[in-house]
């Protein structure tokens, strides 16, 4: 079994919170992912949102774009107008030849809101998840479709976010609907990671490597302290320097199937935790506990 190491931006620069690397070019970003060694990368803020731009960036870093997130807004938008909002992205994601396009649900989200507690995000009861599970199944069909995988990305703060969120969701949709599962948000949210790749294993079709730090999560409130609260205070890490037994993960994931790219994703302080520094342990524990498993890792970027 093959495995792709990628890894996001967002450690370098966090566009939910500027303070944190803003100043940090792209050029810095994509040359530190490059020289931890990781062969993908994930789009971010300061990404050209158009081909003929980002193409020639990506090939002089050798360098292959691995997927990036997509602000869905299903749950309160018409299907018509969602697929006008995507197609640009989508577009751009299927130039580059992306393995999928991260969906992750923004309608009514608090994970962007340093003034909204971790308690107060948008619920969905059962009834509202089939609803929403039909809307999101159509579009995931039109997108591929189209031309381009999607990855749904369960996520802190947002209408899907914990075990039971999942349950609804992939019960209420059809195997075109896929998982982007991130171990790292499951245990935020007090999920059972193990559980959940047991249960959705084949439908799992990208994976964020991320890490945390239990004592800093474990101690929230989360009547007043928000998800950038807690990203400040240091919850999330990369792999090898946090608490989640990955050794553990990535044996589950070979024992479902899963191959393709595992994108290492862990928003910190970058003065506190420096992006290079954190992004190399990052890939050798990732790289560790792949080969450990049996994966065979794949550098070979792909072909534009």
């Amino acid at each position: 079994m093959k495995a792709k190491l990628g890894i996001a931006p967002i450690a370098w620069s966090n566009d939910d919170l500027p303070e944190l690397g803003g100043q940090t070019s792209l050029e810095t970003c994509l040359s530190e992912a490059k020289m931890a060694g990781f062969t993908g990368v994930e789009t971010g803020g300061k990404f050209p949102k158009n081909s003929k731009e980002l193409r020639p960036i990506l090939d002089d870093y050798e360098i292959s774009l691995c997927g990036g997130w997509y602000s869905g807004t299903l749950l309160d938008n018409d299907l018509e107008n969602e697929k006008l909002k995507v197609r640009s992205q989508m577009d751009l994601f299927i130039d580059l030849g992306a393995p999928c396009l991260v969906y992750g649900e923004t309608s009514g989200t608090i994970q962007n809101i340093r003034n909204a507690p971790l308690n107060t995000r948008r619920i969905l009861s059962e009834e509202k998840f089939k609803i929403y599970g039909e809307k999101v199944t159509n579009f995931f069909e039109w997108c591929k479709s189209e031309g381009i995988s999607l990855s749904f990305h369960h996520h802190m703060g947002t209408a899907v976010e914990t075990e039971k969120d999942i349950d609804y969701l992939m019960h209420n949709t059809d195997e075109t609907v896929g998982l982007l599962f991130d171990p790292g948000h499951m245990a935020f949210a007090g999920g059972n990671i193990i559980d959940v790749i047991k249960k959705y294993g084949k439908r799992i079709n990208h994976f964020h490597a991320k890490d945390v730090r239990s004592d800093i999560i474990h101690n929230l409130n989360r009547g007043k302290e928000s998800f950038l609260d807690a990203v400040l205070k240091g919850a999330f890490t990369v792999p090898g320097d946090g608490s989640l037994n990955y050794i553990d993960i990535i044996n589950n994931l070979k024992n479902v199937g899963y191959e393709g790219w595992f994108v290492v994703e862990a928003e910190q302080d970058p003065k506190i935790c420096p992006p290079l520094e954190y992004a190399k342990i990052g890939y050798k524990s990732l790289s560790d506990y792949l080969i450990r498993a049996g994966y065979e890792i794949d550098k070979n970027i792909l072909e534009k």
